[in-house]
């Protein structure tokens, strides 16, 4: 297939690289300049395209001769209205993707659409409106704007807190004192397993489906971030054990059912994952 990624970063570019490795043509976007050549040394063929939040490309229609698009560009932070911008931002990618030969979109959103609210939750539970954080509605947004084409289909998949490969979230919390919600369950995907999902999503071509992305371990916060800072030797931080939610579970179910999916890394206590 000729598969084109609008957002080559953390993930994205290994995504590609997994793509190309399997026989599939790959185009790549990236915000800088410097990145091109670098995205070029690995077989992807480059374009330098912005959303700010206006579409700015020159040159790039053939960025958009694919047979599938992964549309991969998470609502941006310190935004002071994130819903209207990162809207605006997906809504100037629609016309040119509507009149390409793609038929097929992937777009990564995020469990950020879900209510911070105990229980679990699975894909019918995100409402627009009761979402946890600004991003989450940005992103609910979004997803019933791509959804409603006509075009393309759309298939949703909402990423838990990723992981893997040096990055852990652990690094934004050593240390810190007086966090709530000691006993919620984390939420968490590794790196492999999201570049796995979208490729069986990929294999399988399915479209017009939301899927929760999620390890299947939930361990509470507490736990896991106290373990996690002892394992890479970090002050770990310090939680107020009566304060906050027991918090929610995303579900994972529908995702192991309809693909058939296993986990390379069910367990986000496994910290000798790569």
């Amino acid at each position: 297939m000729k598969i084109s990624i609008l957002g080559c970063g953390w993930l994205g570019t290994p995504l590609a690289e997994s793509l190309l490795e399997q026989g599939h043509s790959v185009k790549g976007s990236t915000t800088t300049p410097d990145k091109l050549g670098t995205l070029r040394e690995k077989g992807i063929d480059p374009y330098l395209i912005e959303l700010d939040p206006e579409l700015y490309c020159d040159s790039c229609e053939a960025f958009w001769d694919a047979d599938l698009l992964i549309l991969n560009i998470p609502p941006g932070r310190g935004k002071e209205d994130v819903v209207e911008y990162h809207t605006s931002q997906i809504r100037s990618v629609i016309p040119p993707l509507e009149n390409s030969p793609i038929d097929h979109l992937i777009f990564i959103s995020s469990t950020s659409v879900y209510p911070d609210r105990s229980g679990i939750m699975d894909e019918s539970d995100a409402v627009a409106g009761k979402a946890g954080r600004p991003s989450g509605e940005a992103l609910l947004t979004t997803e019933s704007l791509l959804m409603q084409s006509n075009a393309f289909e759309t298939t949703v998949l909402r990423f838990g807190g990723l992981y893997g490969h040096g990055r852990h979230p652990v690094h934004h919390l050593a240390g810190r004192e007086g966090l709530d919600n000691a006993k919620a369950p984390v939420n968490l995907i590794h790196r492999d397993d999201c570049i796995a999902i979208i490729e069986e999503v990929i294999d399988r071509q399915i479209g017009g489906e939301v899927f929760n992305a999620v390890s299947d371990g939930h361990p509470p916060r507490s736990q896991f971030y106290k373990a996690a800072a002892e394992e890479f030797g970090l002050e770990p931080p310090k939680f107020r054990e009566r304060n906050g939610t027991d918090g929610k579970v995303v579900s994972n179910n529908k995702l192991k059912r309809v693909l058939g999916y296993r986990f390379k890394y069910p367990n986000p206590m496994n910290f000798q994952a790569p």
